[in-house]
């Protein structure tokens, strides 16, 4: 109740922090991306459940309670399959491949890492052509603005480069931000949403997951773009006009993970190379440490 009437409007940064106390002060005060926003997309199975509803395709996916009924699941889904936390796991965090019968045995704990009351889910496995990320900020009016989708490449499942814009056809493109901006309006968020979608073989569009936050598939905004996603993001929380998402240069965004990290001053004597460091103190492996984006002229 103090927290509330001390501020003007609360945002968040990610996701886990508790839905409930979202709630609580929504009632109270505006809170931006939304609650229902940080409840759906918190969860792996009210995501999926979520999009669904709303006609949005995904993989397909079961529920599992704990490890007696994986088998089950996986006999639902079939093999080659992954599973997954619901929540909390990132970058490959809590996600397990499944290839075969003999797989399960080991598959619940390493995804579980020996806790208690953990909930899983398991999902298709999905032979994509690539994978795509369009984000979209809508402003507590309604007016929404969505980004050139971009595609993904990911190394030891953490995202290593972005490429800005896609190399899809414009059709595909539009309908991926169609479907952003559709998930956006459903689930009333005012702010930004990114939405990881699978391009399959056949050019279908499945939806990945989703993030109510600036992504990291767009950090090449900051270089990229009349508007960059942070400032959009801000733009959209304050109830302030929504900039222009042109893009003014197609651009490649890589991600500095680690050690690769100590490589900055070549990155900085690199003509049109954009640095950008985060300024932690400690390296490690896994560690997204910064990114540097290379510009080229817009095809």
């Amino acid at each position: 109740e103090t927290f509330a009437a001390a501020v003007d409007v609360v945002t968040f940064e990610f996701e886990n922090v508790p839905s409930a106390t979202a709630a609580f002060l929504a009632e109270r005060i505006p809170v931006r991306p939304g609650a229902l926003a940080l409840k759906t997309c918190q969860n792996r199975l009210r995501e999926k459940d979520f999009c669904n509803a709303n006609q949005v395709p995904t993989t397909a996916f079961a529920r599992v309670a704990g490890a007696d009924g994986l088998a089950r699941a996986v006999a639902e889904i079939g093999f080659p399959a992954v599973l997954k936390t619901t929540e909390l796991g990132y970058d490959g965090k809590g996600q397990v491949a499944l290839r075969g019968a003999s797989d399960l045995a080991g598959a619940w704990q390493a995804m579980a890492g020996g806790q208690a009351g953990v909930d899983g889910i398991v999902e298709a496995f999905v032979d994509f052509r690539m994978e795509i990320s369009a984000i979209v900020a809508r402003g507590p009016d309604g007016a929404h603005c969505c980004f050139d989708p971009v595609e993904n490449r990911h190394k030891n499942h953490i995202l290593d480069q972005t490429i800005a814009p896609a190399a899809i056809a414009p059709d595909l493109a539009a309908e991926a931000r169609d479907l952003a901006c559709r998930l956006a309006e459903a689930m009333q968020l005012v702010g930004l949403l990114a939405i990881e979608m699978f391009v399959t073989r056949d050019g279908r569009l499945l939806v990945n997951e989703m993030a109510p936050r600036p992504h990291n598939s767009g950090h090449w905004t900051q270089d990229a773009c009349a508007t960059s996603q942070f400032e959009q993001f801000v733009r959209a929380v304050c109830g302030l006009p929504l900039g222009s998402s042109e893009r003014h240069a197609d651009a490649v965004m890589t991600n500095l993970i680690g050690d690769e990290v100590e490589g900055w001053r070549d990155y900085l004597a690199e003509p049109g190379a954009r640095l950008h460091l985060y300024g932690k103190a400690e390296s490690r492996p896994g560690r997204k440490m910064g990114h540097v984006t290379r510009l080229f002229p817009k095809s």
